[in-house]
């Protein structure tokens, strides 16, 4: 599990699991970008042309990822774009946590990427971040 996520099998029927790990906030929530993204994608296939950049803010860690990811399939569906890229910079304690993300990607090209899942939204089903020993984990579930 060199990449910081996993997709989980036979966990979510009709749904796509992942398990998500980070030594701290920012990288956990980088590889939940990244993961959402994979499994949309073949990040291979993507070129880092364009640059998105967006910042959120919310009362609870949970909530705030919960709203990131759903901004990043927001994204892909209204502009058409798939990234292969992801800084992610939170800071905050639980009451007032900021995020701030750079993108990278480019406009789907049906030709040249290769897509998977059109994933439709992120679920509250299993959603949720614990602190583990080694850093943090999430346990995601989008709908396909």
């Amino acid at each position: 599990m060199a990449k910081g996520y996993e997709f989980l099998e036979d966990v979510a029927t009709a749904d796509l699991a992942i398990k998500v790990y980070g030594k701290d906030i920012n990288e956990l929530f980088r590889n939940a970008a990244l993961a959402v993204c994979e499994a949309t994608v073949d990040p291979k296939t993507v070129k880092a042309r364009n640059t998105v950049e967006f910042h959120l803010e919310d009362e609870g860690i949970e909530t705030l990822l919960f709203d990131f990811l759903s901004e990043i399939i927001f994204k892909k569906d209204a502009d058409q774009m798939v990234f292969s890229e992801c800084r992610v910079f939170v800071e905050g304690e639980e009451g007032a946590w900021r995020l701030h993300v750079i993108l990278k990607g480019e406009k789907i090209n049906r030709t040249r990427h290769d897509l998977d899942y059109d994933i439709k939204a992120v679920t509250m089903h299993m959603f949720k971040i614990k602190k583990i020993k080694e850093g943090y984990e999430a346990t995601i579930v989008v709908d396909v």
